[in-house]
C-alpha cells in the first residue's frame, strides 16, 4: 500500500516509534500499518549523519497533499498546547507519513473514511535540528580562540616592580 521505499530515522526517532509501537493507545490500522512500514524499513543513522534534507522530530516542514497549496508546520512529539496549527504530532496519520522522508519525496495514504487514497509530498525540510546543530558545532570550531586581553594578577606584578614597593596599597594602621 506505501508506495515509498523507505525512510531514514535517527536512533532517536526509531526509538520513539517503537514506543509508539508498543503502547498503541488509540492508534487505528491505517496508522498501525504505517508504523509498521517506517520501523520496518527504516534505515536508522546517528543524528550527526542524518542529511539535512530529511524530516526529523521537531523539524519544520512545507508539505501539500495532492495539488493543494503547500502547508508549512512542525512535526511534534505529540500535540503542543497553545501551538494549533503550527504542529504536526507523530500521531496523526500525515505527522508518521512525513517523518524520515527527503525533501521531494512522496507517500500514499489512505483517506480517512474513504476509499481514495492521497499523496503527501514532502517539499523541503525548513528547519531540522540536527543540521542545525552541526552548523552552530562548525561555527564554534572556525571561532577563533580566546586571546587574554587583560590579567589583573600581572599588572600589581609589574606596578610593584617598576616602583620597587610590594605594597598594593594603603595600609589600615
Amino acid at each position: 500500500m506505501w508506495t515509498n521505499q523507505g525512510c531514514i530515522l535517527t536512533t532517536k526517532d526509531f526509538t520513539i516509534l517503537e514506543i509508539l509501537q508498543e503502547r498503541r493507545g488509540g492508534l487505528g490500522e491505517p496508522m498501525m500499518a504505517l508504523l509498521r512500514h517506517k520501523l520496518d524499513s527504516a534505515t536508522v543513522v546517528f543524528r550527526d549523519d542524518v542529511p539535512a534534507d530529511v524530516a526529523t522530530l521537531n523539524s519544520r516542514v512545507r508539505f501539500r497533499i495532492g495539488e493543494t497549496a503547500p502547508e508549512t508546520r512542525i512535526i511534534s512529539h505529540d500535540q503542543m498546547q497553545g501551538m494549533v496549527g503550527l504542529t504536526l504530532p507523530l500521531t496523526t496519520l500525515r505527522g508518521l507519513a512525513l517523518l524520515g522522508l527527503a525533501g521531494g519525496e512522496s507517500i500514499v495514504l489512505p483517506r480517512d473514511g474513504e476509499n481514495a487514497p492521497h499523496r503527501i509530498i514532502l517539499e523541503t525540510v525548513l528547519y531540522q535540528p540536527e543540521a542545525a546543530r552541526q552548523r552552530n558545532a562548525e561555527h564554534a570550531r572556525r571561532r577563533p580562540p580566546l586571546r587574554l586581553v587583560h590579567d589583573a594578577g600581572a599588572l600589581v606584578t609589574t606596578i610593584g616592580a617598576e616602583t620597587g614597593d610590594d605594597d598594593p596599597g594603603p595600609s589600615a594602621a
